[in-house]
């Protein structure tokens, strides 16, 4: 964790010593979560379906020049998955929520289109169990405090303001604190912002 607080320090320094422009903004959307690996079979014999939730946050774009941008973000995000238990009628919710630190590498493909991929590192805040609607479990004792990602993704500058972004987060590390145990926390997202 040291090594990687120590390398996104490194790429906030070299951006900003080399931005061309800053710009600073806000930005929320729609999280499709689910969890994969063993706590998928672990509890219920039901598959992972995604479960629709939010993120919202800030960030800070430091163009390098016309082509190349880096984002780092902070985000609060609400995880997880769902399962079904009763046909249609009541379903086991994963809750995750997370505070998330992205560091986005950003490609301009055309003055409009990015192209972006970074690392992200997630703090976890709460993690609950629900059966229709009523907590039966809080892991969060029992899961790990950390959480590592890949993010892949691409977003559009409708105007120099207001922009929409879809992002892939795969995760890349274990959230339940036990080593034959294995889960990740995967999210589909897909945001719109403003840039300031």
């Amino acid at each position: 964790m040291k090594k990687l607080l120590l390398t996104a320090a490194a790429v906030f320094t070299f951006g900003f010593a080399n931005a061309q422009e800053t710009k600073f903004g806000v930005k929320a959307g729609l999280n499709l979560g689910n969890l994969s690996g063993d706590i998928e079979d672990a509890f219920v014999d039901s598959d992972m379906k995604m479960r629709p939730s939010f993120h919202v946050g800030g960030f800070a774009e430091i163009k390098l020049n016309d082509k190349f941008a880096i984002q780092p973000e902070l985000l609060y995000s609400v995880e997880g998955g769902k399962q079904d238990v009763d046909g249609e009628s009541e379903k086991l919710i994963w809750d995750l929520h997370y505070i998330n630190l992205p560091v986005m590498a950003k490609f301009y493909a055309t003055e409009k289109l990015s192209i972006e991929a970074g690392p992200q590192i997630g703090f976890l805040t709460k993690a609950e169990a629900t059966f229709d609607g009523e907590t039966v479990v809080d892991f969060k004792d029992d899961s790990k405090s950390t959480a590592i990602s890949l993010n892949l993704g691409a977003g559009y500058n409708f105007t120099d303001n207001l922009f929409g972004s879809l992002r892939y987060s795969i995760g890349m590390s274990n959230i339940v604190d036990e080593n034959d145990f294995d889960s990740k926390s995967n999210v589909l997202a897909l945001s719109v912002g403003y840039k300031f």
